[in-house]
């Protein structure tokens, strides 16, 4: 017999923000693997990714810092603003120091290259979001 005591956690609410349709679905592949992670849409430029912040509230966003129409550092710093109590999460190919500092002055409470994607992409959803 199994008694649970406490209701297990709501799961962690991800909008995924990349142009990169492949590399969405990679991240999507690894992140539902977990069940404390519920991927709840996809932008592939800055500015839908602004918009469905704003209508889907996302408990963490991870936005590609190079994205068309609105950067992501500005796509960032958008929802920071517009979306009470967004996180995000920003992710890159670079890690340029100027990019790092750029990504959190806009707001974005992490940041993780794509080449580090498999070590520390599930910790630093779940890191985030517990703020």
């Amino acid at each position: 017999m199994i008694v649970s005591a406490t209701p297990l956690p709501r799961s962690v609410r991800v909008l995924i923000a990349d142009d990169h349709r492949p590399f969405c679905d990679a991240l999507e592949a690894i992140l539902g693997g977990d069940q404390r992670i519920d991927v709840i849409g996809f932008a592939s430029n800055g500015v839908e990714a602004v918009e469905l912040a704003r209508r889907l509230r996302p408990d963490v966003t991870l936005m590609d810092i190079s994205m068309p129409l609105l950067d992501g550092v500005e796509a960032t710093r958008r929802i920071r603003s517009e979306v009470r109590g967004a996180c995000v999460l920003m992710l890159s190919g670079s890690d340029s120091p100027a990019d790092v500092a750029r990504s959190r002055e806009a707001g974005a409470a992490g940041y993780v290259t794509k080449d580090r994607i498999d070590a520390e992409l599930l910790d630093s959803i779940l890191q985030i979001a517990a703020c």
